[in-house]
């Protein structure tokens, strides 16, 4: 099945265990808040923090499984095209634009996507943020660069159980997150 979240938006789809899914950057350049719960259970999530805690590492690549705040498998890489991920950034969301660009009121944000199409109320969401560009440099200071992921580029993950995705196109074009424009994101589920 073949999915299309549209820019600033987002989608909720449902994922048997055993399933690939396959996220695609189709224009390029174009960061995926990548999050998902466990089929009927919204109290056990993808954790990024988990996720390295278990991986040692704040990178992922192909081979590395991301897991549950329960410290449960979720999911396993099978192939990275770009190899630039971000774990550490919650979901864009209204207060996050009031601080940075003083545009909140009104503007589209992953967390409001992803909660409305799980139906949930998160207040924080922590998402793998797929091809976002993150450098961390050695005095721990962090700046968001704009993706090196171009068109087409993908990664593919197995669902190590049934899961919930909730996944956002984000909406950030006032920096180099997005590359200064947002744009639409396909996922393939087999």
């Amino acid at each position: 099945m073949e999915y299309i979240i549209e820019p600033c938006s987002g989608m909720a789809i449902d994922v048997r265990e055993g399933g690939v899914i396959t996220v695609v950057d189709v224009d390029g350049g174009q960061v995926v808040d990548f999050f998902a719960e466990v089929a009927g259970n919204h109290g056990e999530f993808l954790s990024p923090g988990v996720t390295i805690d278990c991986n040692d590492s704040l990178r992922i690549h192909a081979g590395d499984t991301l897991f549950s705040n329960l410290y449960r498998p979720m999911f396993t890489i099978l192939l990275d095209e770009v190899g630039e991920h971000d774990l550490i950034h919650p979901c864009c969301r209204r207060e996050m634009y009031d601080f940075f660009y003083h545009n909140g009121e009104g503007h589209p944000n992953c967390l409001d996507n992803i909660n409305r199409s799980l139906r949930t109320e998160h207040p924080i969401i922590h998402p793998v943020n797929l091809f976002m560009r993150t450098d961390i440099n050695s005095d721990g200071t962090i700046k968001v660069r704009r993706p090196v992921s171009k068109p087409g580029d993908k990664i593919v993950m197995r669902a190590a159980m049934d899961v919930r995705l909730g996944v956002a196109a984000c909406s950030v074009s006032e920096s180099e997150c997005n590359s200064g424009r947002c744009t639409a994101v396909k996922i393939i589920v087999e």
